[in-house]
């Protein structure tokens, strides 16, 4: 072990170019507030950003740090309209009028504050810069914490999302000429994102999350599969509440990794929201930790050009253990399980106390009703998207 407490190289690239993975310093940002009862708090990405520096992870030699920037207009009317980037830009000055509540601006999910303009712009740019990274060869991997805000829609805010970022960096990565896999593992179905590449068949969309009978945002069904040039390249896996390890564990290994390899993508691009975990005051999947840092592993091991996103997560230990376990990986470390004590003064001035960076080490539980569901969802997947993808990938290979 070295003296920063990380364990160099890991089962990864043993001698990883200067500056090849690129990580989004989130710090400029942190001045932005939904409010105080909103359960989406921006200053964690400050307190993750932290930890991974605690742990030495932010100034290694193949690390190059990107301040987030501000998306111009051209680049978000990719997918987000001009009157809604106009009515954001509006409330951003401190104006609000009815037409802002038409676009969900100033509701209880999606709060209007000062600079939101530039805070949900500042997200979309950071991510279209990752995106960009990987696009023109700089970068084999990057992760923008801020950014997985999957919910926007072209004309409206959603679910705390007031820009699309992850549709804004894979249109980047699309205009390279670039096949994109995108898998989401919020506990929200990430809706937005995949009503962007809906009807297309060079994006293919994965998304493991709460059953919409149960969660907002209410969609993501097993039937839903794309539509027209699409169909067959749109994968949901909806999870009954107490899904736990067990079930985490079979929709990678029956769906999610099958699905990549027979779509055999350019570049990966994962959202990892937090929220799925064990504690979440918004959701209840039950995911461990542990089962968390093992999915990314699973990723990694794909060795696929990889542009990772942050996303939900409502219990601020969770979501900066989470992340900081997932840049672990993304720089080819195994971290020591005991958080760093020039960290822990930190976070207690949040009121945040995880002295165990990876929590109890045995898996979560899963109910029976929930395993059931998910076989079956696998069956019904087996037999309308992967003989669509198979068929693509061998296209492309």
């Amino acid at each position: 072990m070295t003296d920063d407490g990380t364990n160099r190289k890991m089962g990864g690239k043993p001698d990883a170019e200067t500056g090849r993975i690129v990580l989004v310093d989130p710090r400029s940002l942190l001045a932005h507030d939904f409010g105080p009862h909103h359960p989406f708090k921006i200053f964690r990405l400050g307190l993750t950003y932290e930890l991974i520096s605690a742990y030495g992870l932010a100034d290694l030699p193949e690390v190059r740090v990107l301040a987030p920037r501000e998306a111009s207009e051209a680049e978000a009317i990719c997918f987000h309209e001009e009157g809604y980037l106009e009515a954001l830009r509006l409330c951003d000055s401190g104006m609000w009028t009815y037409e802002a509540l038409r676009h969900g601006l100033g509701t209880g999910d999606n709060p209007t504050f000062p600079g939101i303009y530039d805070w949900a712009m500042s997200v979309a740019g950071a991510s279209i810069d990752c995106a960009a990274e990987i696009a023109d060869g700089r970068a084999d991997r990057a992760f923008n914490m801020t950014g997985g805000l999957h919910h926007a829609m072209p004309d409206r805010a959603s679910g705390f999302c007031h820009v699309n970022d992850a549709v804004l960096a894979i249109h980047r990565l699309l205009d390279a000429g670039k096949r994109v896999a995108y898998v989401d593992l919020d506990a929200h179905h990430g809706d937005g994102v995949e009503r962007a590449f809906y009807g297309r068949d060079d994006v293919l969309t994965v998304s493991v999350h709460q059953s919409g009978f149960t969660i907002f945002p209410g969609s993501g069904f097993v039937e839903d599969v794309g539509t027209g040039a699409g169909a067959g390249f749109a994968v949901n896996v909806p999870l009954l509440p107490g899904a736990g390890d067990a079930a985490y564990a079979l929709a990678m290994d029956e769906v999610v990794l099958p699905a990549l390899e027979a779509f055999a993508p350019d570049v990966l691009a994962t959202q990892l929201g937090s929220d799925a975990i064990e504690g979440d005051v918004v959701a209840n999947l039950q995911l461990s930790l542990r089962r968390f840092e093992a999915c990314v592993r699973q990723f990694d091991r794909l060795r696929l050009p990889w542009l990772a996103f942050g996303g939900g997560g409502y219990d601020v230990g969770n979501v900066v253990r989470a992340w900081t376990m997932a840049w672990a990986i993304l720089v080819g470390r195994m971290l020591p399980d005991e958080t760093p004590s020039s960290w822990i003064p930190q976070a207690g001035a949040h009121g945040i106390a995880v002295p165990s960076l990876r929590g109890p080490d045995k898996p979560t539980p899963t109910t029976d009703h929930a395993m059931e569901s998910l076989r079956a969802s696998i069956e019904q997947l087996r037999s309308s998207i992967f003989p669509i993808l198979e068929a693509e990938g061998e296209r492309h290979r």
